[in-house]
């Protein structure tokens, strides 16, 4: 018995059940904490109205039952957190100030303390799983299966099974299973789950396409070149993953704060039991009050919420712009910077040659000339033949395949040579070709076209030069608007490029740096870095090669473009998916408004609790009035750290 490969796929176990009630438990599973503190509430309110028709017994048992289930999950934290880490923590006082306010005759209030700090406690597991909704997102992007073509037979396959040089078939509509490069076909890709970019890109042969993409209008063949676990797809999720569980300075300060205050709150709630009673002349049942309220009121709830929010809210809202923080640490350096310091090719330019200008002999018909250099330069893989190809074949598409060329030779460092119809054609340096009449050619045009940073390239027939083509990596269309945007922000620019001198100063002065340094080798970036780190104390480093790596680990934040090497992307602290360097500008914004919330948070949260410490010292708040201004600043702030989602 046999069985056709292509129907073979795997059972999805719940394909039986029925989906609106799996639907329902994950949002159920989702929603818990939240269900749990309105319940609590719910049996709260319900027992303040109709109290005067309930027992006493059966008041307090609902008051427990409030407490059991608004207090569950954050008394288990609270315990677990303390046996693990043998150190009080917030949600051992929260323990403490429900269980002291019953003990003293307060059970509803101490209920109402255990239902607003669950009801703090689910916004923050809100603002982690809206955060954690980023990779799950993406990780429903990935496809599972793939459409193997494999001596001539297509079979579905699981996408973990690929290996590279596999080819695999897409069709319209459908997610390219694997990072590959496009063998046959053409189609617009939408790589917004990529670069963040929602407009469709046009792609066929030979150009890259990445995992979770969709191939819109046109089915491709994709030969694959990473194995599952290694493509771009699986990198973003792996960077996300790993800045929301790396935390920020602050964060990492308040937790170390956290332990410390917990020991002196309840050290000073035990002297405040006993202290007034014989200092004061306070009633012992009075003393007792107030240090319950103060139990309450100086935890440091709202201090402990005010960077974890905000620092989640950051790294989400980044990362669906396309801009990948790998810790909190990142995102809150990123707003200090004082100086920038950028790598050229690739970064500030395209990294790809191009012909800027050409002149040919007035007596030679270009069309032929433009046939038979891009015919020789089709032989060399040289990235200036590239180039020249391109330039050549771009209007001549009938020339391609008519010109032959025979006995193509690479004179290293200076070009090609080759015979069209037994007569001799060189392509290369002004040396190949004879530098007298190279620099002659044209008035003189090489020495111009020089100075303005160019590379010449001089083709010649026979003994005559008949053509000059000037190239340049030229800058990125967003080059400019980006350095220009720093400026404006007071950030010194840099350029640190291994290019001579002359293109370093014209592809400066084009893009408008403050500053560049011309032929720098990998270690003297380095070395360039760390000066300015010297000068200007916080400093970025930009680049996409593998020459780039040691300087982005230098810099204070290693910024690489996502089009770079794996080596860059690995190495930096910050990854500009598309590539796109205004998008540096709007991290250094969004950098700024986090920290500007978390600053308002910690002067607001620490406001609160000194203004409720001195209140209930003078005896002018009771304990309800305590716990809705403590618990309140807390959910206070964690809103406010939301406000980074928008």
């Amino acid at each position: 018995m046999t069985t056709d490969t292509k129907t073979i796929k795997t059972v999805n176990p719940n394909r039986f059940k029925n989906p609106m009630t799996t639907n329902f438990m994950v949002r159920l599973r989702e929603h818990i904490e939240l269900i749990a503190a309105l319940s609590s509430g719910l049996i709260i309110l319900l027992t303040w109205l109709f109290a005067v028709y309930i027992s006493n017994p059966l008041w307090i048992i609902l008051h427990l039952i409030a407490f059991a289930i608004g207090g569950y999950a954050k008394a288990k934290e609270g315990i677990q957190e303390t046996i693990a880490h043998k150190e009080l923590n917030v949600e051992m006082l929260m323990v403490f100030a429900a269980i002291g306010s019953a003990s003293i005759g307060y059970w509803t209030e101490g209920a109402i303390l255990i239902f607003i700090f669950a009801l703090s406690g689910a916004l923050e597991t809100y603002t982690l799983n809206k955060s954690n909704k980023e990779i799950s997102s993406l990780m429903n992007l990935q496809p599972e299966e793939a459409l193997l073509i494999q001596d001539d037979q297509e079979r579905i396959v699981p996408v973990s099974t690929l290996t590279i040089d596999d080819i695999v078939l897409v069709r319209a509509g459908e997610r390219i299973p694997a990072d590959g490069i496009i063998t046959k076909g053409a189609t617009s890709i939408d790589e917004s789950a990529i670069t963040g970019e929602s407009i469709p890109v046009n792609k066929d042969n030979d150009h890259d396409v990445f995992a979770g993409t969709v191939a819109l209008d046109g089915s491709i063949s994709v030969k694959v070149t990473k194995k599952a676990d290694e493509t771009l797809f699986q990198k973003i999720i792996q960077m996300v993953q790993t800045a929301q569980d790396e935390k920020s300075p602050s964060q990492l300060f308040i937790e170390r704060f956290e332990g410390t205050y917990v020991k002196v709150v309840l050290v000073t709630v035990a002297i405040m039991m006993f202290l007034p009673y014989f200092l004061f002349g306070w009633s012992f049942s009075e003393s007792i009050y107030r240090a319950m309220i103060l139990l309450v009121v100086a935890s440091p709830c709202a201090l402990v919420a005010s960077i974890m929010p905000a620092t989640l809210s950051a790294i989400s809202q980044s990362a669906k712009n396309g801009v990948l923080f790998k810790g909190g640490i990142h995102v809150e350096n990123l707003s200090h910077l004082k100086a920038i310091a950028f790598d050229k090719t690739g970064t500030l330019t395209n990294g790809k040659p191009v012909i800027t200008d050409s002149y040919f002999d007035s007596n030679i018909e270009i069309d032929n000339v433009l046939a038979i250099v891009g015919s020789i330069e089709k032989e060399s893989t040289h990235p200036l033949a590239q180039a020249l190809t391109e330039y050549s074949f771009k209007d001549l598409e009938n020339f391609r395949n008519t010109v032959e060329v025979k006995d193509m030779k690479t004179i290293v460092g200076n070009g090609v040579s080759a015979y069209i119809n037994d007569e001799k054609w060189e392509v290369g340096k002004a040396a190949l070709v004879g530098e007298k009449n190279a620099f002659e050619f044209h008035n003189g045009i090489a020495n111009q076209l020089a100075e303005e940073g160019k590379t010449i390239v001089f083709a010649k027939h026979k003994d005559k030069i008949v053509a000059l083509f000037a190239l340049k990596d030229t800058i990125r269309n967003d080059t400019q608007k980006a350095i220009k945007t720093l400026k404006k922000q007071g950030i010194h620019t840099v350029m640190l490029t291994g290019d001579n001198e002359k293109t370093a100063h014209a592809i400066a002065k084009e893009a408008g740096v403050d500053h560049y340094i011309a032929e720098c080798l990998p270690e003297e970036k380095v070395n360039y870095v760390k000066d300015l780190r010297k000068k200007y104390k916080n400093v970025a480093m930009v680049g996409d090669g593998i020459n780039d790596a040691p300087a982005l680990a230098s810099a204070n934040v290693g910024i690489a473009m996502g089009e770079g090497t794996d080596v860059a992307l690995e190495t930096a602290d910050v990854v500009l998916m598309k590539s796109d360097l205004p998008k540096i500008t709007n991290a250094i914004h969004l950098s700024s408004r986090m920290n500007k919330i978390v600053k308002q948070n910690i002067f607001f949260s620490l406001s609160v609790i000194l203004v409720l410490i001195a209140t209930n010292f003078f005896q002018i708040i009771d304990l309800p009035l305590g716990v809705i201004g403590h618990e309140g600043s807390t959910i206070l702030v964690i809103l406010n750290g939301l406000r980074l989602l928008k």
